[in-house]
């Protein structure tokens, strides 16, 4: 295990982005310019503008620097990478499609009672005006 894996991300809702700077080791400004650079790493920000970075945020840049710094990726490949992890997590949640099933019965009476409680407000319209 290589020793960027071996990050220890203390258990919060939030972080500041000095804060994440010091748990990954990663200076702030090169954080912001990843975010520039890799849409998926995108914290929120509070009422002050401030970033507020959860652990997946903290996650993917560990998985950023390994690919940068370890794997020397370039910047578009390690983009490529992160597309492609993404990609096969996704495929290996999706369950398999169920076929639709549609029952008209029900479609019909529900259709129904729409044309008569159309019916029943025009007539009370009517009898209003």
């Amino acid at each position: 295990m290589s020793a960027i894996e071996q990050v220890q991300i203390p258990d919060k809702l939030f972080y500041r982005i000095n804060e994440v700077a010091t748990i990954t080791q990663v200076k702030p400004y090169v954080l912001r310019y990843w975010e520039s650079e890799f849409s998926m790493l995108a914290p929120e920000k509070d009422d002050n503008d401030q970033r507020r970075y959860r652990k997946v945020d903290i996650e993917l840049i560990v998985q950023i620097k390994r690919l940068l710094y370890e794997e020397k990726f370039t910047i578009a490949g390690a983009r490529k990478q992160l597309k492609e992890l993404r990609d096969q997590k996704s495929e290996k949640h999706q369950p398999a499609a169920a076929p639709i099933q549609v029952d008209l019965g029900r479609y019909r009476r529900i259709n129904t009672s729409l044309s008569d409680l159309r019916q029943d407000l025009t007539e009370l319209y009517r009898f209003l005006a």
